[in-house]
């Protein structure tokens, strides 16, 4: 595995090794609680706390929406991409996933960059800047959503929301586990996780998967490897370290899927593959340092400071159907479709620091608890892209012949750019009475930005600052029962410069949300349902009187609402179940014709429900579970001249367990074998869904 070595983490080591303090929230988790090892039964699907929120606070008592995707969750639909627990969180979609290559999707309709995707974070870290292969869940413990606006907590980002991707962390109660899969299209996959002390106060934990997987799209096989060590170092009984290694390689050809014929999906068979297997694969590979200290000065004053450190590694040749709009045939009348050729070689490098200190304390008669910090980083993407158009490069895309000659790509694509920015930020959640809750919060980010073009010589620069508050209030209505309302904003710069060289405004979002949240007495099941309004500014649009450049002149608004719910309904059923109705749409833009037309890839409607049936009998325990998802129709393109059909899948998964340390389970997806299209770009690249697929499985602990 590529692996590359600088001198900064080390300084920033040293940097870490001068610092006193953590926030202990994690830590205490940590100490405290005994995480599954290997794939659960019988754990809750309801969490009453995020770490994604930065607060101590209980879920029911922020004025905002927050939905957690846990472990048991994850295994219970057995779940290896992140892009498979998308389905159970309301408002998530998916996205173009850069023919396979990433994790793309869009909360409360808002994506992104499309050449870079979401912001998501892991462990609080930005976990998506570079180019980064699909998360591999293997050692993940569980995924946190916090819906509506974060600048105020963790800077430029989109309106939507965040999502934050938390890893298994090591414990102090040894055990091990190994799990071997195979399914449907010749897939296979091992994957083993180990914890346990090293001695009194240092544990470890081990995550290593290898897959190997095929697909029923025609020359398509993927294969991966993760290796995740972590460590645990409880310094004092209130002082703790944790650093967790994460190397992740993937490795598979570009697939942009299908095309949709005229704007009709179903064109041709969802098998067909119109690249040329002679390119080979694409691989990625992904490092991910994270270091942090956590340190308790009292019951009421916390503190944290962490480092991370990423690079991200794509390399690789590709043929994929040239973009138009509509679909052209060559020569005309025929079933030709013309193509291009691509490589790409793209290099990031990532470090990052955060620092904050929580604190509790009283002022009167009311009590405060008070989160402020810094954090900051550093980024470079070294960008090489190379692209060829011959005229005879074409496919029958009812009868594919592959093994034309490659053309030779020539230089279109040679940039170098780098980021650094730097926020502050303070809140304070004021108990005004027994039953009120306040939220205030302020951020203040320096960006700064600069783009060398390699080709023409030329570069870009911006930097902008920026200021983000937000207010929420919530209301305990009774001990089970909370209202609340959400009142913020957000940014996030626009990369590139317009026909006159001048760097774009940075995107502006404010956001309007009110809700109400249940909890059980016993809190073991808890839902919420909330409404939205969220409008985003200087959104990049075509510029009119120059080709091929932008203007920051578009808008784009995004209303809804939403429920999730998830609970231990008895002692034998647990069950989780959410809702979104979300109109998002531009409201502004340079083409008049726009002006109305959905935003790409997100249904009006959308949702799932999932519930999982447990028991013991004479030879062993057993599980039976069934759901099913539905996503309604969407725009197929930025241009909204062709959707995507709605679509509803159902899925089965069973486990049996013939004793404490061995289980065998199955796991059903798409049962009724239902025809369609996850996401696309354009006419030319749109993505079909996974046919019926049938894995088998066997875990053991030792």
């Amino acid at each position: 595995m590529h692996v590359k070595f600088t001198r900064k983490p080390l300084v920033a080591a040293l940097m870490l090794a001068g610092l006193g303090g953590a926030w202990a929230q994690e830590a205490e988790r940590q100490l405290s609680e005994i995480s599954v090892v290997g794939r659960g039964e019988g754990q809750a699907y309801y969490h009453e706390e995020s770490g994604v929120a930065r607060s101590e606070t209980p879920l029911r008592e922020l004025p905002q929406s927050v939905r957690v995707i846990p472990r048991q969750l994850i295994d219970d639909i057995g779940a290896v991409r992140l892009e498979e627990a998308y389905d159970y969180v309301s408002g998530v979609t998916r996205q173009n996933s850069f023919g396979g290559l990433w994790d793309n999707f869009a909360i409360r309709g808002f994506a992104g960059n499309e050449n870079t995707g979401p912001n998501f974070l892991r462990n609080g870290f930005a976990g998506n800047r570079g180019y980064n292969a699909p998360r591999d869940m293997a050692n993940v413990e569980r995924i946190e959503v916090l819906k509506g606006p974060s600048a105020a907590l963790y800077g430029a980002s989109e309106p939507g929301g965040i999502l934050n991707v938390v890893t298994k962390k090591p414990q102090f109660k040894a055990g091990n586990s190994l799990e071997v899969y195979a399914g449907s299209y010749d897939s296979y996959r091992t994957s083993f996780d180990s914890t346990g002390p090293l001695s009194d106060n240092l544990a470890y934990r081990l995550n290593v998967a290898v897959e190997d997987k095929g697909s029923f799209r025609d020359h398509i096989d993927s294969q991966r490897y993760l290796v995740a060590p972590s460590f645990t170092w409880v310094l004092s009984p209130n002082t703790l370290v944790n650093y967790d290694l994460e190397l992740l390689r993937h490795k598979a050809p570009m697939d942009r899927g299908v095309v949709a014929v005229g704007g009709r999906t179903g064109s041709i068979s969802r098998e067909t593959f119109l690249g040329e297997p002679g390119d080979g694969d694409i691989t990625i590979d992904n490092q991910t340092h994270q270091l942090t200290l956590e340190h308790e000065f009292s019951s009421d004053w916390k503190a944290k400071a962490g480092l991370a450190y990423r690079t991200t590694d794509l390399e690789g040749y590709s043929t994929e159907v040239r973009p138009s709009n509509p679909l052209l045939f060559v020569p005309p009348g025929s079933r030709n479709v013309n193509r291009e050729r691509r490589y790409r070689n793209y290099d990031s490098e990532d470090v990052s620091f955060q620092g904050e200190v929580h604190g509790k304390f009283t002022t009167g008669s009311l009590k405060h608890e008070l989160l402020t910090g810094l954090d900051s980083y550093r980024f470079s993407l070294d960008s090489v892209m190379m692209r060829v158009r011959p005229a005879d490069y074409s496919i029958d895309i009812d009868n594919p012949v592959y093994g034309q000659p490659l053309p030779t790509p020539t230089a279109n694509t040679d940039t170098l750019e780098k980021q650094r920015a730097t926020g502050v930020f303070l809140q304070d959640q004021i108990h005004l009475a027994e039953d009120w809750r306040l939220l205030l919060g302020v951020r203040h980010d320096r960006f700064h930005q600069t783009i060398d073009n390699r080709r023409t010589g030329l570069r870009s620069k911006q930097s902008e600052g920026k200021t983000t508050p937000r207010v929420g209030l919530t209301w305990l209505l009774s001990p089970t029962v909370s209202l609340y309302a959400l009142a913020s904003e957000s940014f996030r710069p626009n990369t590139g410069s317009s026909f006159a060289g001048a760097a774009f405004a940075p995107e502006e979002g404010r956001a309007k949300e009110v809700g109400i949240k249940y909890e059980s007495a016993d809190k073991r099941y808890g839902g919420t349902l909330s409404l939205f309004d969220i409008d985003k500014k200087n959104v990049l649009t075509n510029d009119p009187a120059n080709a091929g450049f932008s203007l920051a002149a578009g808008e784009a608004r995004s209303r809804g609402v939403e429920i999730d719910v998830s609970g231990q309904l008895t002692a034998k059923l647990r069950v989780t179940a959410n809702y979104a109705y979300t109109d998002a749409e531009i409201t502004k833009d340079n083409n008049a014709a726009l002006v109305g037309a959905r935003l790409l890839n997100v249904p009006k409607h959308s949702g799932s429900v999932l519930a999982m049936y447990e028991d013991g009998f004479a030879a062993g325990r057993y599980g039976v579970g069934a759901g099913a998802t539905h996503v309604g129709k969407r725009a197929g393109n930025a241009l909204a001249t062709f959707d995507l059909p709605a679509y509803t899948t159902a899925r089965l998964m069973a486990y049996w367990k013939p004793s404490q340390n061995l289980r065998f389970s199955l796991d059903v997806e798409n049962l009724f074998d239902k025809t369609y299209y996850a996401s696309s770009y354009d006419v030319a690249w749109v993505t079909p869904g996974t046919p019926r697929t049938i894995t088998l499985g066997m875990q053991t602990r030792f």
